[in-house]
């Protein structure tokens, strides 16, 4: 019997486009009302239109989550919006690759100061009300890179890597409470960005991973899906990995 999340409400960010939307959307399929997170206004007001055509309940927030009060006023615009918020899906991120020794300092500061800083900064402002609550899912998207690193991705791996540690802590502060927190590690996934790639550079990528395809959105928001649920109330700490074999 699938899963139901009927009566919950669920913050995700960086939920206008890609792995977001996908799991804005499969939540919302299984009853979850939605607020959405981007620091793009345009694109999230587009997706916001399109889904509420959808009949979905959905409402949102245009926010630079890199920013400790501006992360605050989301969380809390949702509680006003919905007078609770039982999930947290922490997916917005973004890259600025490029070699160690070429690397600006404003591009590691940037990628550090959105995908662990913005992401602790939602999870902190959340937990407060799940805490009072006694209940709560917090799932943080990761990487595979945070795991076996990548070349030209130093500050992007560092970021993940980070993630995953601050899952861990803030599972272990927050279990007694009833909030679970957790963590999804995508590897290659279907993205504007592989899309964009040559037919060389794919070739290549693909070559490393054991299933030899790209995973798809919705395979990573399955995965989310179910950290969110009800049928995952004793897992916490944990990273489910989601990579066709990638990191054995």
């Amino acid at each position: 019997m699938a899963f139901r999340l009927d009566g919950k409400v669920a913050l995700v960010t960086g939920g206008s486009r890609g792995i977001g939307l996908e799991t804005a959307n499969y939540l919302a399929e299984r009853g979850a009302k939605l607020f959405l997170v981007d620091v793009d206004e345009k694109g999230l007001n587009e997706t916001v239109q399109i889904l509420k055509e959808q009949g979905l309940e959905v409402e949102s927030c245009a926010a630079d989550i890199s920013n400790s009060e501006s992360a605050q006023k989301a969380v809390d615009s949702c509680v006003e919006q919905f007078e609770k918020i039982d999930i947290l899906v922490n997916n917005a991120g973004i890259t600025r690759d490029g070699l160690a020794i070429r690397m600006k300092d404003a591009d590691w500061e940037m990628v550090l100061q959105v995908n662990l800083t913005g992401s602790f900064y939602m999870a902190r402002a959340a937990a407060k009300y799940m805490m009072r609550a006694r209940a709560g899912r917090i799932v943080n998207v990761a990487s595979v890179v945070g795991m076996m690193g990548n070349a030209g991705q130093a500050n992007y791996a560092a970021s993940k890597a980070g993630v995953i540690g601050m899952t861990k802590s803030l599972a272990k502060e927050l279990a007694s409470r009833g909030v679970t927190v957790n963590a999804v590690a995508p590897g290659f996934i279907e993205t504007k960005m592989t899309e964009a790639m040559t037919e060389e550079a794919q070739k290549a990528v693909l070559s490393v991973v054991p299933m030899k395809r790209y995973g798809k959105p919705a395979e990573v928001a399955s995965a989310i899906g179910f950290l969110a649920s009800e049928q995952a109330a004793y897992i916490t700490g944990q990273v489910v990995v989601v990579d066709g074999g990638l990191n054995m």
